[in-house]
């Protein structure tokens, strides 16, 4: 995140959206525009404390004076959203990414199906409104807890499109709840997909979707974070560096990107849970145990690309690119 091409950026409005849930609008802090996004973007944000969290950008993509991201307060958080709410305050100067987009738009699709979880609505709202905005056939299904728990909620029912969107509250009644399988069973050919939310949310949607024969192409989600906690079973094994010939052991309680890191082998990286790519490193032997969210599963069946932070080995030695 040091990098030359990271932003200055000052947070010029910190606002309660929803239970648990603050946005926080970013300005540079030189007072120049900001870089130009698109729908499905996000950016990764330097917190205190040293963490780096990607959120994504939920106001306009033709603004550009501002970048509005949505954070959740997970009691479950390693500190990066905790330190967010607690530590970070009107007047705060961050660093951050410039916009990156894994999740675009698939503009040519004769229609969009939107579902969102949680604070999985950041990116999921930028794409209803620039739907919306270019005259496209979408509808819109958003699931949370409870409406207390609902960020935007009133920006939603105030749009234009507000009638295609649909509330699922975890605690209303069981005929608004979300149905999964008959949702998607209801769409007309050629629909594309679009999920952001809880994991276990996205691994329903998705799961479903495949068991009802959506072909991959028309299927598009984001992961921002990812259980990355030690499995019953995990063992040491040894890591290979190509370049050479460096064996490195792996603790069975240690990922490998710390493994090497123990070594003085830096790789770059980021979430360390695997769903942002940075440390992703090509394989070049041994079988892998691929736990992240962000290589798709034909990528993933190749065995030619590894994600260190969170992946580990089925094999007794991986040899890695490095």
């Amino acid at each position: 995140m040091n990098a030359p091409s990271a932003l200055a950026v000052r947070v010029t409005r910190k606002h309660i959206e929803a239970e648990d849930i603050c946005t926080f609008e970013l300005a540079s802090a030189d007072g120049t525009p900001l870089p130009s996004f698109s729908a499905g973007s996000h950016v990764d944000v330097q917190i205190p404390g040293g963490l780096t969290r990607q959120y994504s950008l939920c106001n306009d993509p033709a603004e550009s004076h501002r970048y509005l991201i949505g954070v959740l307060r997970d009691a479950a958080s390693r500190g990066g959203s905790a330190a967010m709410h607690a530590q970070v305050h009107e007047g705060s100067v961050l660093q951050i990414s410039p916009p990156k987009n894994h999740f675009a738009l698939a503009h040519q699709a004769p229609r969009h199906l939107l579902v969102a979880g949680g604070i999985g609505v950041t990116p999921i709202l930028c794409m209803a409104e620039r739907l919306a905005a270019t005259g496209a056939e979408f509808e819109m299904h958003y699931a949370t807890r409870s409406r207390a728990r609902t960020a935007f909620f009133d920006r939603i029912r105030s749009a234009p499109f507000a009638r295609r969107v649909h509330f699922h509250f975890d605690d209303g009644a069981p005929e608004q709840k979300l149905d999964i399988g008959a949702l998607l069973s209801s769409q007309p050919a050629g629909t594309h997909l679009y999920v952001c939310g809880p994991q276990g949310l996205m691994d329903a949607v998705l799961g479903s979707a495949r068991a009802g024969g959506w072909d991959e192409p028309r299927l598009h989600y984001e992961f921002f974070a990812a259980d990355v906690q030690p499995r019953a079973g995990d063992g040491a094994f040894e890591v290979q560096l190509a370049s050479s010939g460096r064996v490195i052991p792996v603790p069975a309680d240690r990922s490998v990107l710390a493994a090497l890191a123990d070594a003085g082998v830096i790789v770059p990286s980021s979430c360390e849970q695997g769903v942002c790519g940075t440390c992703l490193t090509r394989l070049v032997d041994g079988v892998p145990d691929h736990r992240d969210q962000y290589l798709l599963p034909e990528e993933q069946a190749a065995n030619d690309q590894f994600m260190p932070c969170c992946s580990r080995a089925k094999s007794a030695r991986l040899v890695l690119d490095l």
